[in-house]
Order: C-alpha cells, then structure tokens, then sequence
C-alpha cells in the first residue's frame, strides 16, 4: 500500500507541468472570470460549440521489446554485471558495501531545494569538519548531487554553480513527448556536461579505495526500487559507462508523467531489451538500507560509524488558501504527502541508527526560511537557500541528533498542569 501511495503521489506531482503548457494570463483569466457556482443545467442557454481548432498530433512511440517477469529478474547490464542491485535485497546490499565502516551520508530528493544540501556540504567543507563519507547514497536531486559530494571538496564550485546558476531552461523544455508533459533534454545535456571524464575518474579512483556511492531509480516495469553502484559502474571506464552513468542520473530525477522515463539497455537469457526506469523518489526520499531491514521490528545494524541525512525540503506545513484548480489542489496534496513520508522516513533511519548503536545526524530546511520564489529553478530562491545551508554547515551545529520536531509537539515536558488536567 506505501509504495502505491507514493506512485499517486510522484503521478500527481508530473500532473503539475500541465499548467506549464497553458500561457500564464490566459490560465489566470480563466480563474478570475469563471463563474462560482453554474446555473442547473435546465435553466442554461444552450451553449454555443466552440470553433474547431487543429488538434496537434500526438507522437509515435515505438512500440518496446516485450519480455518477461523471468527476464526481468535475470536481467544486468551487458559487460557490467556489478553494475546495480534490487534495493530490497540484503544479500546484494551486504556485498557491495565497503570492506570498512565508516560514516555514511543519505541525500534526499527536493527538486531546487537541492541547494540547501549543496550549500550544507560547501558549508561543512569551510569549516574543515566534513568528513570523508565512506558511503554516499542519492534520490532524485539528491543523486544529481551525490557524484560532486562523493568526489570530495575539490568539486564544491562545480555544486555550487549547478545550484545557484541554474535555470528552468537548464532543466526542462516546455512541450509533450508522448511519455511527459515536458522534455528533460536540457537536462540530459547539463548532466552531460557537469559528469566530465575527470569527474568519472575521480569516482572510479574513490570506489577501489573502498568507498561506495549509491544512486536509486525506480524500474516501473518490475515497481521495485534499483541501486545503482556508480563507483563500480566509473571503474569499467570506457564511453559506455559513462553513458550509463549519466543515464542513472537522469532517470534518478524523472518524475513520471512530468519528465520522460529513461529506458536502459540490458540483457537476460542471451536477449536484449529496454527497462523503463523513472524518479527514485518514488520508493522513498532518501535511501539507507533496503526496507526490511529499517523496520522498527528489525534486529538489523548499520554497518557504519555514524549515520547522517540531509533532508532537501522543508517539513512543516506552510498555510495557504488553495485556489479552486487543479494544478493548485495537486501542489497542496503533493506537497503534504511528501512531508508525511520523508518524516516516516526518519524516524526510521533515526531507529535503525540508535538500535546500530552509531550516531544519528540531520539537517534539514529551517521552518523560518521564507525566500520568495518566482517559479521553478528560480536562481535567486536557490541562491538564497544556498546561502542558508552554506551558513549552517559552518556553524557549530550543522546537524541535530534526533528528528526535527513534528508540529505540535511541545519542546519541553509541559508543567503539571497537563498531569493535573488529566486526572480532572
């Protein structure tokens, strides 16, 4: 039922791109002069049919390879078969975790509030307490960030540009191709240009020193969660991992419906054949561990030092009187739906990390950050949350040891007078 949840979830957040196809004054008329409430239908004039307009032609897709649930189960990347895991194997999660512990960092997804993370880590690396994460793992942006934080901080001005210079036309190309609202091309191409040859080698060189980065895609064919060992995959070398690489990135941020899926070539029983791959976002905001074993009923521990989350989004409720529209119910669903989860979430990780007996560290957006935003990737919002998490990563206390807490809930044990209220 959670991961059906979240498909409705990640479905309805790639509805939102539909307004972007809509010209802004004409979808605000529209709201402005529509009637409130419509006569009964039997007190309406007849209404007069609109004139015909051309319809655009709907794209042709070709049709995909067909192959089976078999097929998919035994299925690797040509020459690559250490390339990627089920996120819900233990086996396959043990054996490719680094031969030593170490502290571990979870990136979560947020879209452009990547920049918090990305200013964390910048902040953490200025004040000299940034440790070298023995494994890194990222979700949606949170994996478009993880290769530069994984590489160390000789890439924090390549983070910092990729989250402060940004544009919704570095990302997205307003237009339907058959499989999303919009094209993500512009995206395919930063990508492209950000994941050089050096950065490549640079993770392949971290991986065989016995660190591990980890990137999760949803397989929309199978609706199961993959990990993607990307240290292994940049330790093949040669163009086609690199292209591989890059394509894990891509298909890391997709979210379905908005942005296309990204179809990756692979092989089972001597035949070759596309999955469909799409956000990782869609089985969870941030990835740890496969789900059995964060379990508050599991007796599993974390093989690691410390544990630390950077959570890219905000988690209290922001109020707003929700205009009568789709795209604006959607935003507001979508919007606590994902807060409900990535706490869910963390509580987790903080159970599983104090049952491993290691140390829990969080950050997450402040409650009071209140930028104005003019639309999506706008450069001065993310700037500005740049500058917010860079200022925290230098601060004393860049992390808190225990879940941010939830509304409501008091800070301190209340008086008495909640004792004596009870006994009344």
């Amino acid at each position: 039922m959670a991961n059906m949840a979240r498909w409705y979830v990640y479905t309805a957040a790639a509805l939102l791109a539909a307004p972007l196809l809509v010209p802004a004054p004409f979808a605000a008329a529209q709201d402005r002069y529509a009637p409130a409430h419509k006569a009964p239908a039997h007190k309406r004039a007849p209404a007069k049919p609109p004139p015909a307009q051309p319809q655009p032609q709907a794209k042709q897709l070709p049709p995909r390879i067909p192959f089976t649930a078999a097929d998919e189960v035994a299925a690797t990347i040509p020459g690559m078969p250490d390339a990627r895991f089920w996120a819900d194997s233990l086996a396959d999660f043990t054996a490719a975790l680094p031969p030593q512990p170490g502290p571990w960092l979870a990136l979560s997804s947020g879209g452009a509030d990547g920049a918090f993370g990305a200013g964390l880590l910048n902040g953490l690396s200025e004040s000299g307490h940034r440790p070298d994460y023995a494994v890194v793992t990222g979700v949606s942006t949170g994996a478009l960030m993880a290769p530069f934080v994984f590489a160390g901080p000789r890439y924090d001005d390549a983070l910092r540009t990729a989250y402060t210079k940004l544009t919704a036309a570095d990302v997205f190309e307003v237009g339907s191709t058959g499989e999303s609202f919009v094209d993500s091309w512009p995206l395919k191409d930063l990508i492209a240009k950000q994941i050089t040859p050096a950065l490549f080698a640079d993770i392949a060189a971290a991986h065989k020193s016995g660190r591990r980065l980890f990137v999760v895609t949803t397989d929309l064919d199978a609706e199961r969660s993959v990990v993607w060992n990307m240290g292994a995959i940049a330790a093949h070398g040669g163009d086609a991992a690199l292209a591989l690489f890059r394509n894990v990135l891509l298909a890391s941020s997709a979210i379905p419906g908005g942005f296309p899926p990204v179809l990756i070539d692979v092989e089972a029983n001597g035949r070759p054949f596309q999955e469909m791959h799409v956000d990782g976002g869609v089985g969870g905001q941030f990835f740890v561990a496969p789900p059995a074993v964060m379990a508050a009923t599991s007796d599993y521990r974390l093989p690691a030092t410390a544990l630390y989350v950077v959570i890219n989004t905000g988690l209290q409720p922001a109020f707003q009187i929700v205009p009568r529209s789709t795209s604006s119910i959607l935003t507001g669903t979508v919007g606590a739906a994902v807060k409900v989860d990535t706490r869910l979430m963390i509580d987790r990780a903080y159970l599983a990390a104090k049952r491993s007996g290691v140390g829990f560290n969080i950050a997450s957006i402040p409650a009071d950050f209140n930028a104005p935003s003019r639309g999506p990737f706008d450069p001065d919002y993310m700037s500005a949350l740049f500058q917010l998490g860079e200022t925290l990563g230098k601060s004393a206390t860049p992390f808190a040891n225990e879940p941010p807490a939830y509304p409501g809930r008091p800070t301190t044990e209340p008086a008495d007078t909640a004792k004596t209220g009870a006994n009344k």
